[in-house]
Formats: C-alpha cells, structure tokens, sequence
C-alpha cells in the first residue's frame, strides 16, 4: 500500500514481505496556486464535477471514470469544514452506484453540450456584430455578409494558432471602450427619444408584459436568453482574475453599461418601431456607425478567442479526468495554455440554457455535500433556479426546429466519443481486476526468469496488482530486466501537484522491483523528455533503498539502457452480450483506441527506446 508517512520500523523478518516501504513525503499531497494569469478554464459543470469527486468516492464499479482511492487522498478534502457529521446526503451518494453514475452522465451531458456553445460562440458572435452592415445599403445581402463572416472566421483560426499571448494584449483595451461606447450611445439614445423608458427596470413591468402579449410573450421569453449567453464568461475570467476584480467590473462597468445600451435601444424603437430587425446599428448616430462597427467585430472577435480557448481547455481536462480519449493538444504560449444568423442564435440559446439547468441541479449537490449549507436554503436555491431556468428552457422547446436542433447534434457527437470511451475503460478495468496475477505467482514468475542488464518501465493503468499482461509478457520473453518499475500515471482532481509530491513509490516482494505512480493535476505541465523521466524515478528510488548493494543495482541498470513496455490491449466483447454493446467495444471503442494517443504520449519517448506488446481480452 502507498501513503504519505514515514515508514514504519521492521521489527521481524516474517513480517518484511508484508509491510511495503512508505515513502518520506515533506508536504500532504494539496493544492497549488498559480499567482500568474492563466487561461484555463473549467466549464461550470466540470468544475463541480471535480470538486465532488474530491469528497465523494465514486466506488461503482461500473462508473465511466473509475476511481482509486490512495491514502494519501484524504488531506485533498480541503474546500469542506472538515466536520466529523456526515450529511445524509453524501452517505446516500457514496452507497449509491446509481446516483454516482446519473451524476456523471449529467456532467459528461453539460460538458458536451459546452463543446458545442464553444462551437457555435465563433459564428453567432462574428454574425452580430457584421450583420448590421446591411443597414447602411439594400444593395448588401445576406450572402455578402456571410461571405465576410466566413472571412473573418478563417483569419481567427488561422491566428488561434499561434497563441493567446499573441492577441490577449488587447482583449481589456478592445472590451473597455466596447462598453464605455454601447453606454455613451444607449445614453444618448435615451434622452433624445424616450427618457422615462428607464421604468422597464421595475419588475412589475414584467407582469404587464405576459399578461398583454400571453403565448407571443411566451415565445419571446427564449429570446431573452441571448441577452445573459455571456454571463459563462465571468465563471471563465476566474481563471484571469480573483473573484473581487470580477464582481467590481461587472458591478460597476459591466452591468450599468448593458443597462443603458438596451435601454437606449428599447427608447428608439418606441420612435422607430420599423428598425426592429436592425436595431442595434440602426440606433448609432451617423459619425460613429464606422467606428462602431470596428469594435463591434473586434469585441466578437474577443469573445469567439476566448471560447475557443475554453473548448480546448475544457477537452485537456476532460482528458485528464478520464472523460475523454487522449488527444494531440499543442499549447503555443509558456504562459497561457488553451487560451445563417436567426438560425445560429436559436441553437446557441438552446446550448446555453441546458447547461445551466444541468449546472443548478450539480451546484446544489456541492452546497449540501461540501459547503454544508442548511437543507432548506439549498433547497431554495434549487426551487427558484429551476423554476426559472425551467421556463426559459420550455420557451425555447419550440425554437428545435428553428435550428436549436443544432446543439444536440453536436453533444451527440461528443457523447458517442466520451461514452464509448468510458465504458471501453471501464470494461477493460473490470477485466484487468479480475484476472491479476497474485503475489506468488508474481514471485515465482521474476524468480524462473532471466534477469538482464538495463531498466525496464512496464506502462500500466493499474495502480494496485500486477496486470494480466505481464504474465503475456515474461511468457513470450523468457527475460526481465534487473530493475523494473510499474508506472501509472494518475491525475487528480486538483488544479496541480507539487514537484517534489509527483512520485508515489512502493517495493513489490521481488528484489528489483517497484511500483510508481505519477500523479499530476488538471493543469500541470506533463512533456517531460524520458531520460529526464527516468533520472528523476530512480533519483526517487534511492531515497528508499535499504542497502547500498540495492542503489548499485540501480545504478548499475541505470549505465545499461532502458526500455519502455507499452501494452496494446485489444478488448473483444463475446456473442454473450447483446448486440449493442459488442457495436460499442468491438467497433467505436476498437477505433478510439486505435487513433487516439497512448497514456504515456506526454513523454518524449525515442522510437529505440519503446517495446509494445499486444494481447486480446474477450469481454
């Protein structure tokens, strides 16, 4: 067994094989956090996801996301009162296989959903915000201004490329003087047409609206939707900036400016009733239309950069999580990382509402779960939310066939990938479990073999027994070599893992072999290069060698080379099984393994250097 203390005294040699070597960690596995601006950031579902599998153990061994709990997991507990009552809730939660696996779904649902706000944001931004040009002549269609979205789309991905370093420079200069503008001229627009529309601010407004318009109303209320989409991006600046700086630009900037702009905007209709469909541009004085419509397109530019950013950021995590197949993600900056119009703004209403209608039902999870907040008031807060976002979510349930069908055909899409992915693993785990090698045949199999100069990194995703391969392998080689390790990489659900805490070792019973788990958080750096990876195990192993003869060997095996052991293991489900699920393994799983990367494809791993063994399991 692995943990964080000091290892305890061997008092009789009967009791050595027993007792593994504890490993001298300085610090508690916690937290650390960055003081620099980052631009990763967790979408509002993945966030309470990762902060409830802190506290909660996920023990289903049918869960998409399996989970291991070390004991040096229990100081990750850091965000609670650290209260000795359990709430009733959490014991339920735990002892619940079907509550844990409905959580999860949700969150892989949100998460996939948010992928596809992210794909949307570009398009829907940049169409906003260029569209209003057709005011200025009848001779500008719509197939000219989607003609010059698609161009200033394919300029911002081809500059995403290179770096949020590159652009982030001006996103504060470029969103100051877009809210100081659509306030100026909300002002001005207010006064010159209509003062005393400043009255719609009172809620009793509200009311009178619904009760003239009835089912008109009704539709409308979807609309409304779009003007709150961006209220995601405060959750996202948490990763730019602390929670104060946030609530005083969006108390005293943010807020009154978009106040005054569609207040403004609502006066010049109560005057020009006819500029309903070109409202916005229609309602900027002649001298600022050009002007306008520079920042306008800059401002949308702005926000299509930094939901990109997320998606990326978003997939990293879901990666790291286990949610999703490895994938190939270039960081272009040493400083940041990830950084048809009424259509498109019917899906991506779609999008917006259902994440966070999925993120209320998760939030209230946390409050009583974590935050310990009192039954009743939680509770409140999920009856008010969901009523709310429950009525903006059926508003919008006409407008599917308007084009919001567009966010659920893009969810599916992610789902089918992380849903594959996940039972694939889980099935492959479960197997894996249940066909270890146990201590003696380990024992007896190192002690017939031939041991031979060099190291050896066996790559598994087990962190407790010997893996079914193995014994695949020393059949097939007849040789092992006189040093080696089991690595596991394992990420947590913390943000990052200090250096000196990375390595967890543990002696296994055969002389000259260990295991090693490599922990890193969400956000952590994990290109490492392998001789660089391998110096830093064995520096690691000799801290816990009992004889000098012991750090010899390591030496010794160190002089003579290394080699990476890769399993490929193919997973087969048998005709025992329904159809559908041998589809899933035999097919969608089969290919995610086949063209997404290995779990040790962060490490900069010569070609020379690497051995792949294969093997079937039939499931």
């Amino acid at each position: 067994m692995i943990d964080g203390q000091e290892s305890t005294a061997r008092e009789t040699n009967d009791q050595q094989h027993e007792i593994s070597v504890k490993v001298r960690i300085r610090r508690v596995l916690r937290l650390r956090f960055s003081n620099g601006p980052r631009s990763d950031a967790l979408s509002g579902t993945f966030a309470l996801y990762s902060l409830l599998r802190q506290h909660v153990n996920f023990t289903g061994k049918t869960m998409p996301v399996p989970v291991t709990r070390l004991a040096s997991d229990a100081n990750l507990k850091f965000h609670s009162k650290k209260s000795s009552l359990q709430p009733r809730m959490l014991k339920f939660l735990e002892g619940s296989v079907i509550a844990q696996a409905v959580i999860t779904y949700l969150v892989l649902i949100g998460t996939c959903m948010v992928m596809g706000d992210g794909a949307l944001t570009p398009s829907i931004s940049v169409l906003s915000a260029v569209q209003g040009i057709q005011s200025r002549s009848s001779r500008i269609t719509q197939g000219h201004v989607v003609l010059l979205c698609a161009i200033i789309l394919v300029f911002l991905f081809l500059y995403q490329r290179y770096g949020t370093s590159k652009v982030s420079f001006s996103f504060s200069p470029i969103m100051l003087v877009w809210f100081v503008l659509i306030a100026s001229i909300g002002l001005y627009n207010m006064i010159k047409y209509y003062p005393p529309v400043l009255k719609a601010i009172s809620p009793h407004y509200i009311y009178i609206f619904f009760a003239k318009n009835k089912r008109a109303g009704w539709e409308q209320l979807g609309t409304v939707v779009l003007c709150i989409t961006g209220a995601e991006a405060m959750f996202a600046d948490l990763g730019h900036f602390n929670k104060k700086s946030i609530q005083m630009a969006y108390s005293c900037l943010v807020y009154p400016s978009l106040i005054l702009a569609y207040a403004g905007q609502a006066a010049f209709l109560i005057k020009n009733p006819s500029k309903l469909s070109t409202t916005f541009y229609s309602s900027i004085p002649e001298p600022l239309f050009w002007p306008m419509f520079i920042v306008a397109t800059l401002s949308a530019v702005v926000a299509s950069q930094a939901l990109i950013s997320a998606s990326f950021s978003i997939i990293r995590q879901s990666i790291a999580l286990g949610c999703f197949p490895r994938v190939t993600m270039n960081h272009t900056s040493k400083k940041y990382e990830g950084q048809g119009g009424p259509e498109i703004g019917q899906a991506y209403g779609v999008a917006v509402i259902w994440v966070m209608l999925i993120t209320t039902h998760l939030i209230t999870v946390v409050m009583v779960i974590i935050w310990q907040i009192n039954i009743a008031l939680a509770g409140s807060f999920y009856a008010a939310y969901t009523v709310l976002e429950g009525l903006f979510t059926i508003s919008l349930l006409y407008k599917i066939a308007q084009g919001g069908w567009v966010p659920f055909v893009i969810t599916a899409f992610f789902l089918i990938i992380t849903l594959s992915w996940t039972y694939g693993r889980s099935k492959k785990n479960e197997y894996e479990t249940n066909n270890l090698m146990d201590s003696q045949e380990f024992i007896k199999t190192v002690a017939m073999s031939n041991r031979v100069p060099g190291i050896c990194i066996f790559c598994t995703d087990l962190m407790k027994g010997i893996p079914p391969i193995v014994r695949h392998y020393v059949q097939h080689m007849g040789c092992l070599r006189e040093l080696m390790v089991f690595v596991t990489v394992r990420y947590l659900s913390v943000i990052s893992v200090l250096h000196e805490e990375r390595f967890l070792f543990d002696r296994l019973e055969a002389f000259g072999v260990y295991r090693c788990i490599v922990q890193y958080g969400y956000m952590d750096n994990q290109n490492m290069e392998d001789d660089e990876y391998v110096v830093s195990i064995i520096a690691s192993l000799k801290e816990i060698a009992q004889n000098a003869d012991e750090v010899a060997m390591m030496d010794s095996a160190l002089a003579n080379g290394l080699t990476f052991i890769f399993g490929r293991v193919i997973l087969k489900m048998s005709d025992n099984h329904n159809c559908f699920k041998r589809f899933i393994i035999n097919n969608l799983y089969r290919f995610l393994q086949k063209n997404f990367r290995s779990n040790l494809s962060s490490l900069k791993i010569a070609p020379s250097k690497t051995l792949q063994i294969g093997i079937q399991y039939e499931i």
